[in-house]
């Protein structure tokens, strides 16, 4: 299970409605899971995603057994999500989790 941080300006998107409608523009066979959602799409088998308070919480299961280019896709659909929902670029959730784990920035 992932948390990941959202920015003040984006955290309407927690709401299960718009994380609802957030996640079908990436995913497909969407659920409404009490307060969350659950999907799936290529190598993801089941991504269940919801509010809590200010972060987006994730629990993603994959299938490492699917062709090259289907995983592309799969890490990019899951990463435009990721921003959608939390205003935060691949780069800058990094940056963030490096920071949180208290770890030294990358060429530092």
């Amino acid at each position: 299970m992932q948390r990941y941080p959202v920015r003040a300006t984006h955290r309407r998107n927690l709401d299960p409605e718009m994380l609802a409608g957030l996640a079908a523009e990436q995913f497909e066979a969407i659920e409404r899971d009490g307060d969350g959602v659950v999907g799936r799409w290529g190598a993801i088998e089941r991504v269940s995603a919801r509010g809590d308070r200010r972060d987006l919480v994730v629990d993603l299961t994959m299938n490492p057994k699917v062709a090259e280019d289907v995983a592309r896709e799969t890490i990019a659909r899951y990463n435009r999500f990721l921003e959608a929902v939390t205003g935060y670029s691949s780069k800058e959730r990094a940056k963030r989790m490096r920071k949180s784990a208290g770890e030294a920035p990358a060429g530092a």
